[in-house]
């Protein structure tokens, strides 16, 4: 079984056929981990820095200092606001620990889309999230949420827990679904949307389903 949610931004100003990672691949997938995982242990703390991040709207628009582009946005400031809630009321969740196999199956997604710039949790092939993640010798049971139009970690991660414009907050979901403790996170130059990340969670190391204690 897999969860598959899609985010995708919109940026004003932008060229949207070329993109360069501003910092190495690995850095930029240990960082993406590193924020959902302080949002995870630290759900208060990490509304602290949505209440900041608030301040730079001007109506649908976001205009961060020091950014080139603007992003506009579907709900506006509102879509923040009702993540600061949902996070002062969210518990403190274990932190996800970085599996290979779900970074390799989250790696081969966004080596595929970004080359073609096609969107979406099916390969061109129709490959579904657990078929790449059985390719790669795991199992079915993982959740996908894919976020398309930065590199910048900060910016990956807001856009799931904000989860602007999405009926139901499905990315924020899989972020705070209590029983994942595993991840792999996989990015890359998206020809349409000039980056994207993508992350696959599940509640086990390698994507098998969780089985039962055996009777004592």
């Amino acid at each position: 079984m897999h969860i598959c949610r899609i985010a995708i931004a919109a940026l004003l100003g932008c060229t949207p056929l070329l993109a360069a990672a501003t910092a190495d691949r690995a850095d930029i997938e240990r960082a993406v981990l590193d924020r959902i995982n302080f949002a995870r242990t630290q759900p208060r703390a990490y509304a602290e820095q949505l209440r900041d991040y608030a301040r730079w709207f001007d109506g649908r628009i976001v205009r961060l200092p020091g950014e080139e582009h603007d992003v506009a946005t579907i709900e506006g400031r509102s879509a923040v606001d009702e993540a600061i809630a949902f996070l002062e009321r969210q518990p403190p969740l274990p932190p996800l620990t970085r599996a290979d196999l779900l970074t390799l199956a989250a790696r081969d997604h966004a080596d595929a889309q970004g080359e073609t710039g096609a969107v979406g949790h099916a390969s061109a092939a129709g490959s579904t999230p657990g078929e790449r993640m059985r390719r790669r010798g795991g199992g079915i049971y993982v959740g996908e949420g894919i976020a398309y139009g930065f590199a910048d970690p900060d910016m990956v991660v807001r856009q799931l827990i904000i989860d602007d414009g999405v009926r139901g907050r499905g990315h924020r979901a899989l972020v705070f679904q209590p029983g994942y403790r595993f991840a792999g996170v996989g990015c890359g130059p998206h020809r349409g949307y000039r980056y994207m990340c993508v992350v696959d969670f599940s509640a086990t190391v390698n994507g098998q389903p969780v089985l039962p204690a055996a009777p004592r």
